[in-house]
Formats: C-alpha cells, sequence, structure tokens
C-alpha cells in the first residue's frame, strides 16, 4: 500500500525558513515524479515544487528562489526547503506522487497524497 506521510510544518515570522519532508512507503520513489502542493483557505490547491524521476524540477512562480525540492532516494524521502517566508505562504502543505516520470504542477495528475502538514508565517 502506498502511503506519503507528510511532516516538519509549523509557525514562523516572515523571512523565517522550514523544512518539509514526506517520508514514501509502498514504492521506490526514484521512480516517480513528486511535488509539493499547497491549499489555502478558501482557494485552490496550488502546485508548488515538483521533482521528475531524473531530478529535473519546477518551481511556481511565487516561489522561485525561495523554495527548493529535493529527494533522498537511498531513504525514500522528498524534501521542501523554504526560505524567505512570506505571509502568503500560509497553507496546508501536501507532498504528492505519481506514477510517470515527468515533472508538472498539475494537481489532477497525482495520484497519490499525503496528509498535509499545515505552515503558518505571520508578519
Amino acid at each position: 500500500q502506498v502511503q506519503l506521510v507528510d511532516s516538519g510544518g509549523g509557525s514562523v515570522q516572515t523571512g523565517g525558513s522550514l523544512r518539509l519532508s514526506c517520508a514514501v512507503y509502498g514504492f521506490t520513489s526514484s521512480a516517480k515524479s513528486m511535488g509539493w502542493f499547497r491549499q489555502a483557505p478558501g482557494k485552490e490547491r496550488e502546485g508548488v515544487a515538483s521533482v521528475s524521476g531524473s531530478d529535473f524540477t519546477l518551481y511556481v512562480e511565487s516561489v522561485k528562489g525561495r523554495f527548493t525540492i529535493s529527494r533522498d532516494n537511498a531513504v525514500n524521502m522528498v524534501y521542501l526547503q523554504m526560505n524567505s517566508l512570506k505571509v502568503e505562504d500560509t497553507a496546508m502543505y501536501y507532498c504528492a506522487a505519481r506514477d510517470v516520470w515527468g515533472a508538472t504542477l498539475d494537481a489532477s495528475l497525482y495520484k497519490y497524497w499525503g496528509q498535509g502538514t499545515q505552515v503558518t508565517v505571520s508578519s
């Protein structure tokens, strides 16, 4: 059974940093593309970052230069390093995986989802 477990969220002030982690169980994450998504209250789920099976990365424009997605295939983990956090980054963040090699920020193309971890940034 495939399972993704998100962790690492919390409350920080503007300009702070957090690192989200996603533990992958049930399949070898190196063969999949992975993504991080977020959803703020009253808003649609938004693709934040994605990494392909060959480590090609995609980012939504609003986080470029601040967020970094990475993976450690040896331990089946995916990370999202978030620096220079802004109030508008506040959301529930979700890890996701799909059975295809290529990276994408389209949530509808992901099959497996974590339970989410809350990130709150205050001024």
